[in-house]
């Protein structure tokens, strides 16, 4: 069996789908393993790495791509440019193509994976369930997306985050408000507290309280009795009712006054990013306060965001940075490999050394896109 990782071509793409130490876990379960030269740089990896590892390198991608039985992508293939610069042209008919697709937003994407007869599993779709955890990209992704999102925000506010006593005077520290509290946001506030900051955070699942205040942060409370039903049973928030977006709004728009950095994180799975952070909520923020958008990508959670920029609206920063994994994409890319590895290891038969796919395990349904020339994943059918 022969596994292919393809450098990314995407604009601002640094991962990488495999990490030499990944390499040698695949060596082990009997693949053979193929990176495109170059692959790794993005990552920190280098050529010299990977071939110490076990792997073969091959010069371009299409060479790469060439009887692979496997193909580990972190993004997307490419789809346009005719033969010559397609990725899904290169693959084999019933190759199985794994990484995060963006399925549900690109529909007709994988319509094109069916036609072509690949077999793909999209890992943004992976089951929140308990032994799926080591699979999870979102998650591992997003960990790394919350702590960048304060180092960037550090970066751009103009005071120091801690209190600091000085004979010339007292530095105060600085409010952090994270709004939205999942992994991202969980990560944003623990980064934020151990740098000094006072630190406070909201979310429509009340059951992230309990998670917030265990890091020292306070939780910010809008509609204790509209929050017991936010939550959706894969653990993610749901979208709330124009009663509850009312209250919200109020609440933020009282808080938001005295803070100096606002990290937002809302995401639903499927829809736009709501807006938690309107104009006017900017315009009553103190000058200089920043805002981190980690929600640009599906429209923002602030209107003013724009994506891939930073820039400065009623007096305020409000950085936009497009992929923010890929801004810390050495270790990223180590955990996407990872999450791969865990993914694939269970498909392995350990006596043939050959893929045995259980079709009706939970994992592969959740995930599975396409197979044998159709798409049969349920959010992608009619």
């Amino acid at each position: 069996m022969k596994i292919a990782v393809p450098k990314e071509r995407r604009p601002g793409e640094s991962r990488v789908a495999i990490s030499p130490d990944v390499v040698r876990k695949f060596k082990g379960l009997g693949f053979e393993v193929t990176v495109e030269k170059g692959a790794g740089a993005g990552a920190s990896f280098t050529d010299a790495a990977y071939k110490e590892a076990g792997a073969a390198l091959a010069r371009d991608e299409r060479t790469a791509l060439k009887g692979a039985d496997v193909v580990l992508k972190v993004r997307r293939p490419i789809l346009d440019g005719g033969e010559a610069k397609s990725e899904l042209a290169m693959m084999k008919k019933g190759a199985i193509l794994i990484g995060h697709l963006e399925a549900v937003a690109n529909k007709s994407d994988v319509a094109a994976y069916a036609k072509a007869g690949i077999t793909a599993f999209a890992m943004e779709l992976m089951p929140r369930i308990s032994r799926a955890q080591s699979m999870d990209v979102l998650s591992s992704q997003s960990n790394l997306a919350g702590y960048r999102a304060v180092l960037d925000a550090a970066a751009e506010f103009g005071r120091a985050f801690p209190m600091m006593m000085t004979a010339a005077g007292t530095v105060a520290p600085a409010k952090v408000f994270v709004m939205g509290v999942g992994v991202a946001g969980l990560q944003a506030i623990a980064t934020a507290k151990r740098l000094g900051a006072v630190v406070t955070a909201t979310d429509v699942r009340p059951a992230t309280k309990e998670q917030v205040e265990s890091l020292g942060a306070k939780f910010l409370e809008v509609d204790a009795e509209a929050e017991k039903e936010a939550e959706t049973e894969g653990g993610y928030a749901k979208e709330m009712s124009d009663d509850y977006k009312k209250k919200q709004a109020e609440a933020v728009r009282a808080h938001i006054k005295n803070q100096d950095i606002v990290i937002t994180t809302a995401l639903i799975p499927g829809r736009p990013a709501p807006v938690l952070v309107t104009e006017a909520m900017v315009k009553d923020m103190k000058p200089g306060s920043v805002i981190v958008d980690l929600a640009v990508e599906a429209g923002g959670n602030c209107p003013l965001s724009e994506r891939g920029r930073v820039v400065v609206k009623h007096g305020v920063k409000l950085v936009g940075h497009d992929n923010v994994p890929s801004r810390i994409a050495e270790d990223a890319s180590q955990l996407y490999a990872k999450n791969l590895l865990n993914f694939i290891t269970p498909l392995v038969d350990g006596e043939t050394k050959s893929l045995a796919i259980d079709w009706e395990d939970e994992i592969i349904t959740g995930t599975l896109l396409t197979r044998a020339g159709k798409v049969i994943h349920p959010l992608l059918i009619g």
